[in-house]
């Protein structure tokens, strides 16, 4: 898929006023300082049969996923320079360990990716990741906007 669809979005998400609520949009979800999209990948949940090449949906539609961050990155990283990559283990340790009240879309991030890369661009955050730790939902690209400093 080409980055164009992906690149269109989050130009829109860096456009727009954030939300006064939590809720849902054409686009995905916001609240308060933040916008999230996300886009399914072809493929069902964990625990598929492998193909003859020894491959789950599961992997391929991670694969997939994983290729369309890179080619939104790279168009990114044409505007904006190289992005960051932010590990979100700790943020999640945080949550789950020590009971730290995350802020969106930080805590949605760290629950469902392991990274994003990361950029600032005209006073905001601009965060895409794979979203791979749910084994129950099939993986996902994910872009956030937002206003929040990562945590």
């Amino acid at each position: 898929m080409s980055a164009a669809p992906h690149l269109a979005t989050v130009d829109l998400l860096c456009a727009r006023e954030f939300p006064a609520e939590h809720g849902g949009s054409d686009l995905g979800r916001g609240g308060p300082g933040y916008h999230l999209a996300e886009w399914a990948a072809g493929g069902g949940p964990a625990g598929e049969a492998e193909d003859d090449a020894g491959c789950t949906a599961r992997q391929a539609a991670e694969e997939q996923c994983e290729a369309e961050r890179d080619g939104l990155t790279a168009r990114l990283t044409e505007r904006w320079g190289a992005p960051q990559v932010f590990g979100l283990g700790g943020v999640l340790l945080r949550a789950m360990e020590y009971g730290e009240r995350i802020p969106e879309p930080w805590a949605y991030l760290s629950a469902h990716a392991p990274d994003v890369y990361l950029w600032r661009a005209d006073g905001r955050w601009i965060a895409l990741a794979v979203s791979r730790l749910d084994p129950s939902r099939p993986p996902a690209l994910l872009a956030a906007v937002t206003e929040v400093d990562p945590p």
